[in-house]
């Protein structure tokens, strides 16, 4: 059956096709329609972006750089630029000028489209860059371009339509810059072709239409976003509400009424606590009535999920909760409309899942990679089984090779990394196989379950990958004291970092303090937890927010080649640490 995706070979045909069936209806929108955006509007104001930006120079192949927070405007410059078949890329906001001048370097960006709040850091992060001109989308700090202006420089005779139908199905459509061990973020190509099938398969597997209803609140830096938010949005013509500020997202579900929702665990278990919250308000009656309605929809729920049959009286039960209480706890918080709820980016707690489905919004965990265009498996609605993360999207082939690690090919394959080769030919083998680094299995029906990440990368509970050892190497770039530090943070709301002292920078500290060089002691010395203090502060200022270090503690050990918690070529053995200092960490986290 044919979709919308697969109707046209680009996202610019296929906005172009968006826009002739819904002219008039609203795109993009704030809490309050604050701001509407029609497609007719977000239309014009590509055609215009789109010939000002070729004024300025920009035209196939040319990369732009986007840092602002989620607000309508991103839209119609983002469109307009691969209109003009050329490459936007978004960065998240909380980088550091040195990353930001990684990211501009290696992608040789030409323009860099920012908030003002955002200015000082452009300018600080260009030494090097290729960067030409920086265009202030609310604002006109120094040094910079208003987005009127760049409107203003387009030519009247600028050809747009000859523009975008040069564009083809191969070309690079975007780059989401994903961190990797080796600490050194990787920009990963993915072309029209790679999310017009992503879309497609979103169409196939679970159903999604033009009448969706969806929020934008993640990083458009993030794989899920743009594919959820911005490129959903070009093909099938749904409905956006973008959340600038993170203060306004609840108020911003109970506006919206997405019917589609995706987040991080983190949103996931903040939502249930609101949920909770709410019922531990009630008091006498009320109280015992939403217990007994969270009970029995729990019951009634864990039966389906678990392949069990629902007995009528139970049936009839939930019927009633439903009506009573459980609708009006969806509505609360926003989520009453959500038929198809989606947890991704970081592995997330089953029992979260339960609740939320006990509620009777049928969350599912998902799965992906940004190699894999956005989320690579999902459960179709009323097919939910938890402890899975769903099934392939449709036109793609998953299998499990002989290690474990899950092996993915298909059309939603990256085009391969910018200015890496040696690292594309590693992750995509000769066969055309995405080896993802996760090791998982597969049952007869094909749903995926991921079993342990065969990678090192940190996923945090809001879905931001992080190398652990570019954080490790700035903690010990401060410190010849520090042997070795070991960063922690996978599926956590911050990071910690374990420090174990270099037992000869100790042992001469020792001596000069006149103390004995005994680890233990050495751990609780005053001197010493200020000396490391002082190296994470300064390594947190190299680092993004999210990066940073909240805590950390001394180890009392001194670590040695080639023993439980080292190689002999000094590598990391990250679980027998996590094993060995399992009380540290938590005291870290209490």
């Amino acid at each position: 059956m044919p979709t919308f995706a697969s109707a046209s070979s680009t996202l610019c045909a296929a906005f172009q096709a968006t826009v002739a069936r819904n002219p008039d209806k609203i795109a993009v929108r704030t809490v309050g329609n604050r701001t509407t955006l029609t497609y007719r509007e977000w239309d014009e104001q590509v055609r215009s972006l789109a010939a000002g930006f070729a004024a300025l120079g920009v035209g196939p192949g040319d990369r732009v750089a986007l840092l602002m927070t989620n607000r309508p405007e991103f839209y119609p410059i983002d469109v307009a630029l691969q209109h003009l078949g050329a490459i936007p890329f978004s960065v998240y906001n909380t980088c550091s000028p040195e990353q930001l001048n990684y990211l501009l370097t290696d992608s040789a960006a030409t323009v860099v489209v920012c908030e003002t709040q955002y200015a000082a850091t452009v300018f600080a992060s260009r030494d090097g860059a290729r960067v030409e001109h920086v265009v202030c989308i609310d604002g006109a700090p120094e040094g910079t371009r208003t987005l009127d202006a760049v409107k203003a420089r387009g030519l009247a005779d600028f050809d747009f339509d000859s523009a975008w139908r040069a564009v083809r199905p191969d070309d690079t459509l975007t780059l989401i810059y994903t961190s990797g061990t080796t600490g050194s973020p990787k920009g990963v190509q993915l072309t029209h072709a790679n999310m017009l099938a992503m879309v497609d398969g979103t169409e196939r597997l679970v159903g999604a239409t033009p009448d969706e209803r969806m929020v934008s609140f993640l990083p458009s830096a993030h794989v899920a976003d743009r594919w959820s938010g911005l490129y959903n949005l070009e093909v099938l013509g749904n409905q956006l509400t973008t959340v600038a500020d993170r203060a306004e997202f609840a108020a911003t579900l109970a506006d919206a009424r997405p019917t589609v929702f995706g987040a991080v665990p983190q949103v996931w278990q903040k939502l249930k606590g609101g949920i909770e919250a709410k019922v531990a308000e009630a008091t006498g009656v009320k109280a015992a009535l939403a217990k007994w309605a969270l009970t029995v929809g729990r019951t009634a729920s864990d039966a389906r999920l678990d392949g069990r049959p629902v007995p009528a009286f139970l049936a009839l039960q939930e019927r009633l909760a439903d009506a009573l209480v459980l609708s009006k706890l969806r509505a609360a918080v926003g989520l009453a409309d959500v038929r198809l709820a989606l947890s991704g980016a970081a592995p997330i707690a089953s029992d979260v899942l339960r609740f939320f489905n006990g509620v009777g919004i049928a969350a599912s965990d998902a799965w992906g990679m940004s190699e894999l265009s956005g989320m690579a498996t999902m459960s179709p609605p009323g097919r939910v089984r938890l402890g899975t993360v769903g099934k392939i999207v449709p036109g793609n082939e998953i299998r499990i090779a002989e290690d474990g690690e899950v092996l993915v090919r298909g059309p939603i394959v990256m085009k391969g990394y910018l200015n890496k080769p040696e690292q594309t030919a590693e992750a995509i083998d000769a066969d055309g196989w995405v080896h993802s680094g996760d090791i998982g299995a597969l049952d007869a029906d094909g749903f995926l379950t991921i079993v342990d990440r065969k990678k090192e990368l940190i996923i945090n509970a809001g879905g931001k990958n992080m190398s652990p050892s570019n954080i490790e190497n700035w903690i010990k770039a401060f410190a010849p004291l520090i042997g070795q530090a070991v960063a922690i943070g996978d599926n956590r709301k911050y990071n910690v970092a374990l420090i174990a002292l270099d037992p000869d920078a100790a042992a001469a500290y020792a001596d000069k303090a006149g103390v004995a060089a005994d680890a233990a002691v050495l751990a609780k010395d005053p001197g010493i937890q200020q000396i490391v203090a002082d190296a994470v502060a300064q390594a947190n200022s190299k680092l993004s927010r999210v990066e940073q270090i909240k805590k950390f503690t001394i180890v009392p050990d001194f670590w040695q080649p080639g023993s439980e918690v080292l190689t002999p070529t000094m590598k990391l053995r990250r679980k027998p640490i996590n094993a060995r200092y399992a009380a540290d960490i938590d005291d870290l986290y209490s």
